[in-house]
């Protein structure tokens, strides 16, 4: 316990699946968490369910207003930030051929370039107090093609090179923020069930059963990776993509 005590945390998408597992993990580890979602009911409700050392703010990451917004109270109540994950993200079937230009740019304006988005408005005030962890949540699909997904791969490849970019900035400016990026595989959230079952779940047994043929982990495996970037436990990590993903992007040696 305690492994991010006294540690500010800004967590985007929290309002449903690795979001809130990360949110609950991160207040559990002894944290204080803002929740940003901009589906206001149930990222309230997430904040709730955690308890007073939870707040939730809205935030549409693809609103590079509504990004100042959120920084500037964050300045103003908490004074620092220690923690970005840039979580909030959308998916969409669609090879390169049958995806139209405008649900290509909905899936980049969250994926691509919310994270832009929050790492260059939270590394100034990260930086103000020392330094910070920043996580980027981004896929498989970046790091090997998936015809299937093909907007939702490209998003995702932008975060994994604009980690490695960040990373690098960062260690030039000497600011101590680190930025490194997660790559899961299918992850049992509504997000993907409703992907695989074609209608929305509405708990997490639902979730469960409209995944259960399917090699994927809980959104509990991806919190306590984030714990352990978030802790100081990792302060040498800077720049990394770390696959979680049991050995789908691990190449068999011929003839296996």
């Amino acid at each position: 316990m305690d492994r991010v005590a006294g540690k500010i945390a800004l967590i985007t998408g929290a309002a449903t699946g690795m979001g809130r597992a990360d949110s609950r993990l991160f207040v559990q580890e002894g944290g204080i968490v803002i929740v940003a979602d901009r589906d206001e009911e149930r990222g309230a409700e997430v904040a709730r369910e955690i308890g007073e050392s939870a707040s939730f703010m809205r935030l549409d990451v693809s609103d590079e207003q509504n990004w100042i917004e959120v920084i500037s109270k964050i300045r103003s109540s908490h004074g620092r930030l220690d923690v970005l994950v840039n979580n909030a993200g959308l998916i969409s079937l669609g090879n390169v051929v049958d995806t139209e230009l405008s649900e290509w740019r909905r899936i980049n304006s969250v994926n691509s370039e919310g994270v832009f988005l929050g790492c260059k408005h939270a590394i100034p005030l990260m930086a103000e107090a020392g330094g910070g962890s920043i996580i980027n949540m981004s896929s498989v699909s970046a790091m090997q093609g998936m015809s299937f997904i093909a907007a939702y791969s490209a998003s995702k490849g932008a975060v994994r090179a604009l980690t490695k970019s960040v990373a690098l900035y960062c260690k030039e400016q000497k600011n101590g923020v680190r930025c490194n990026s997660v790559h899961p595989d299918g992850v049992r959230t509504q997000m993907t069930a409703k992907v695989i079952s074609g209608k929305e779940q509405s708990n997490d047994d639902e979730i469960k059963e409209a995944t259960k043929d399917f090699d994927m982990c809980d959104p509990s495996d991806i919190a306590n990776l984030v714990i352990f970037l978030a802790s100081d436990e990792s302060t040498f990590i800077n720049g990394a993509e770390i696959s979680i993903d049991n050995a789908a992007t691990v190449t068999p040696p011929v003839g296996m």
